[in-house]
């Protein structure tokens, strides 16, 4: 067996973290099941929000027996109101495999609309952020257009 294999057993790939939760908080949150032998807590490199955090993050357990414990227990737990998502780090790359040999095998036609080749997955997540990022900024000119219409009625 691949030892590379191994060890994606044995990570996990934390999401949708709250930007207040810390490095230290989240080791405190996942350490109770199993021994973490490392982390990597992902940060914008560059541009505007550098130095913040990306919202992800990596842990690496000694066993792949830990990490599937911490995932069943943690996966959709809230924390700072949010449902975490944790999963597996190799199931990433095995359903994206699966995916993209489903795509070439009869679909090529649609691939040009999701960029095809090796990063499908990674253009299907960036268009469902910016879909997220698109709501969440028509939700705030909705609420300042609401509270501009507020003001307006009681002026007159």
């Amino acid at each position: 067996m691949d030892p590379n294999d191994d060890r994606g057993e044995s990570r996990l790939y934390i999401g949708n973290l709250d930007l207040r939760i810390t490095e230290a908080a989240l080791l405190k949150m996942f350490s109770p099941y199993g021994k973490i032998i490392s982390e990597d807590f992902l940060w914008h490199t560059r541009g505007p929000k550098r130095g913040e955090p990306r919202g992800f993050a990596f842990i690496q357990y000694s066993t792949k027996e830990e990490a599937e414990l911490a995932k069943e227990k943690m996966h959709g737990r809230l924390a700072c109101g949010r449902p975490l998502f944790v999963r597996l780090a190799g199931e990433k790359f095995m359903l994206e495999t699966a995916d993209n040999s489903t795509k070439a095998a009869g679909e090529g036609h649609k691939m040009h609309l999701t960029g095809g080749g090796g990063a499908m997955g990674q253009t299907s997540r960036h268009a469902k952020i910016a879909a997220i990022k698109n709501k969440l900024k028509s939700l705030e000119e909705e609420s300042s257009r609401s509270k501009k219409q507020k003001r307006s009625d009681n002026i007159s």
